[in-house]
């Protein structure tokens, strides 16, 4: 008997330690995931301003609303650079993110993510040329109420969501090629039915993501490798930070008022 409550004590004990351990990395992913998104409203708040100019004899291109453009900002929004800016986070996640995880230490990939975010900003600099303040902190508060709910749902339920995971990827996929053939076709129809689908998937993902996030750590944590559980979780802060942030753009298209 003795041996027993031995053995039932320490499985508890274990498991309590599983849990404390899961909660401090889960706050380290959303930390990460926060900080990102704010170095993405900075980044992009700032490039902003740099790219109009309120002196006509100093634009160097006019927007059809009006605004003047400076040299920075026709050639980030006017120019063949635009395709660069556009393109440059697809490139980084498909093309650099996973070498990152895989042959960085952890604070690379930390400042990896932090990098990316800057990134992002600097391509999604152009709303603030596009919508009104109050639309974009309207949709952001939106966006976060949303976010926070889904996650929450993902965290807690005990349904298993993770066959979710390809059929959404899919989607993904299926979105940014709809998305491309757009941009040539300027289709208002077809973009609305992007953003539509697109909200919807995001939404899914927030979910998969947190899911997988937690069951990820409870599967390694017993292994006890810190740094492999620090990359871990900056992954599903990048993650996590793509989901909300695409659950944004697409409302925004919704709610958004243009200048």
């Amino acid at each position: 008997m003795a041996q027993y409550d031995t053995i039932r004590t320490t499985a508890g004990a274990r498991t309590g330690e599983i849990d404390a351990g899961l909660r401090a990395h889960m706050n380290k992913v959303y930390g990460t995931m926060s900080v990102g998104m704010l170095i993405t409203a900075l980044a992009a708040w700032a490039i902003s301003g740099l790219a109009v100019t309120t002196d006509p004899s100093a634009a160097a291109a006019q927007l059809p609303n009006g605004t003047m453009l400076s040299g920075l900002g026709a050639t980030l929004y006017l120019s063949p650079l635009k395709w660069v800016v556009m393109l440059a986070p697809l490139a980084f996640i498909f093309l650099g993110w996973g070498a990152l995880l895989r042959r960085a230490p952890a604070a690379g990939v930390q400042l990896g993510f932090f990098g990316f975010a800057a990134l992002i900003g600097l391509s999604l600099s152009s709303i603030f040329l596009v919508f009104t303040s109050f639309s974009i902190a309207q949709t952001f508060v939106v966006t976060a109420i949303a976010f926070a709910g889904l996650s929450l749902w993902g965290y807690t339920t005990k349904k298993d969501i993770s066959g979710w995971g390809s059929f959404l990827i899919m989607g993904v996929i299926g979105l940014i090629v709809a998305m491309i053939v757009n941009i040539f076709l300027q289709s208002p129809a077809m973009m609305f039915a992007i953003s539509a689908i697109g909200v919807l998937i995001f939404a899914g993902l927030t979910a998969f993501y947190t899911q997988e996030i937690k069951n990820t750590y409870v599967a390694h944590a017993a292994q006890g490798d810190q740094e492999w559980l620090d990359k871990a979780a900056y992954d599903g802060a990048l993650n996590l930070y793509i989901s909300f942030l695409n659950m944004f753009q697409f409302l925004l298209m919704f709610m958004g008022q243009q200048e």
